[in-house]
């Protein structure tokens, strides 16, 4: 996105010396202020204070306040400053942004405010894309949508956070998708959001429906309840359907990844090292995953679940190519 290539290009560039009198610290996310606390803890620390980001046409401080704050108590007149060129309105997404990636977090109040804004601002934007920005669930984000005054129910598409324009009404894509899956059960969630134009999370949760036998559409509780015009063939079970159902327990991946460890082809070079500590990663039991699921942030959920897809589809391309070779050796 081109917020996105923005922040890479502020990354990116030579920071600058500001007077901080030239600063304005007004329309800042934090309602509350700045945590004394934190500025003091900034002030007395030994190193540089990293540079803050600043929209260079109204020179308020994006992120960074609290060591404006620090400077002034070290007895600075500058501080080192990184420019934002973009609109207000962008510059309150990096404000936002930032505050949630890094530093003291907004309270869940000032989180919520944002999102507010954000929405109205960017209303092309898709709710998981604010969402991602605010750090708040994608469902918050939709109520805060229907609860603004004026809510346009007019909207056909919004932007997800792959950039993609998808429809807002996703039931037909969602059909789609299921008869994607009966008909190619292989595909990872990637192929089939891109076949069926919905997102990847859309389609993971059709096709979680579907393993559970429920209707592809929320809120309908069986396919028998479906519309008869769009009845759906049964999904195929396949390979990646059996490891969920019956997955091998960690104990066993132990003991299969134990035995590779003691062969010398792998254990004496870097890349058959590298390859075991991934495979080790691995042997974690079902329990222990469900700890893990159990435990991720709700505002991360997103974020982690399209990274473990993506790695999910390297290691399919890996299988794939290693089977490969099997099969040429045969």
């Amino acid at each position: 996105m081109a917020l996105q290539r923005e922040q890479e290009q502020i990354d990116r560039q030579t920071c600058v010396e500001v007077e901080i009198s030239l600063l304005s610290t007004v329309d800042s996310p934090r309602t509350s202020g700045e945590d004394p606390d934190h500025v003091e803890a900034l002030s007395v620390a030994q190193s540089p204070l990293p540079p803050i980001l600043v929209h260079r046409p109204t020179m308020r401080v994006i992120d960074g306040l609290h060591r404006v704050r620090a400077a002034e108590l070290r007895g600075q007149d500058k501080i080192a400053v990184s420019f934002f060129e973009g609109s207000e309105a962008d510059a309150f997404v990096l404000a936002v942004e930032s505050n949630t990636m890094h530093g003291l977090p907004l309270s869940k109040a000032d989180r919520k405010r944002a999102a507010a804004r954000i929405v109205t601002s960017h209303p092309q934007w898709s709710d998981r894309m604010v969402a991602s920005v605010a750090g708040i669930a994608p469902g918050t984000v939709a109520d805060i949508r229907r609860g603004l005054p004026g809510a346009s129910a007019a909207e056909e598409s919004r932007i997800g956070q792959d950039g993609r324009v998808r429809p807002i009404n996703a039931a037909a894509g969602r059909r789609n998708a299921a008869k994607i899956i009966a008909g190619n059960p292989g595909l990872s969630l990637r192929q089939i959001a891109r076949m069926a134009g919905i997102s990847p999370e859309t389609a993971r949760d059709v096709r979680s429906r579907l393993r559970r036998g429920e209707d592809p559409l929320p809120g309908r509780q069986s396919r028998t309840s479906a519309d008869p015009g769009a009845k759906l063939p049964a999904p195929q079970r396949s390979a990646g359907d059996a490891a969920v159902h019956g997955r091998p327990s960690g104990q066993d991946h132990s003991v299969v990844v134990e035995r590779l460890k003691a062969d010398p082809a792998l254990r004496l070079s870097e890349t058959g090292r590298t390859l075991l500590r991934l495979l080790n990663l691995h042997t974690i039991d079902a329990t222990e995953w469900q700890r893990i699921i159990d435990n991720v942030p709700p505002h991360c959920s997103g974020i982690v679940a399209r990274l473990a897809d993506e790695y999910a589809v390297m290691w399919s391309e890996l299988a794939l190519r290693l089977g490969g070779r099997v099969t040429e050796t045969a």
